[in-house]
């Protein structure tokens, strides 16, 4: 899938969104992408998840498990776990800590590829490596549907993403829109 076709999927559903939302790195933004809206096809997903391990079999990125953080990305994840024929586990938030539960885990010396859904700044991913990285597991990439930085964003290992787009983002105080009297909405999983 080239970029132009995923960002025509995304407004196909209903995904690409206009207007003031509250995003989950607390940043403002007049864009944003509600990819479940996408993901509740599997057939979308399936599509999505091909697209992006065809990315990490061009460059022979070597995977033993998928992670992804709760909420938005745990579709995402099952389906690139089922396109690379390895388990997919997610993260969650307890007590605002990055955290394995249910049993899951990564141990120690497996190839681990991190799946989102949107990237804006990498705080969520990098909690979820520096939580693998203590398992003593290697990240070696990072996938995601869309990233919101325009690349800037740096994990330390490759990154791929199906649409790479520098989307305006505002701290509260800075925004242009709050400043024009309107209200955020947040349409995310994060509180």
């Amino acid at each position: 899938m080239n970029p132009d076709e995923v960002k025509d999927l995304f407004k196909k559903n209903d995904a690409l969104l206009n207007g003031h939302f509250k995003l989950s790195s607390g940043l403002h933004s007049d864009t944003y992408f509600q990819s479940a809206l996408i993901l509740q096809h599997p057939k979308e997903a399936q599509k999505l998840a091909l697209a992006l391990s065809e990315k990490l079999k061009e460059n022979n990125i070597k995977i033993d498990a998928v992670v992804s953080p709760a909420m938005g990305a745990i579709i995402i994840g099952h389906e690139m776990g089922r396109a690379l024929g390895v388990r997919a586990v997610f993260t969650e938030r307890v007590g605002g800590d990055v955290t394995l539960r249910r049993g899951f885990c990564v141990n120690k010396g497996e190839n681990v590829l991190v799946v989102e859904d949107v990237i804006t700044t990498g705080l969520s991913t990098k909690e979820v490596i520096d939580l693998i990285k203590l398992s003593g597991a290697a990240i070696c990439a990072v996938v995601s549907l869309v990233d919101r930085s325009g690349g800037k964003v740096d994990f330390g290992v490759p990154r791929f993403s199906l649409l790479s787009l520098e989307v305006k983002s505002y701290k509260e105080e800075e925004c242009p829109m709050c400043k024009a009297g309107s209200s955020a909405v947040k349409p995310g999983s994060r509180k």
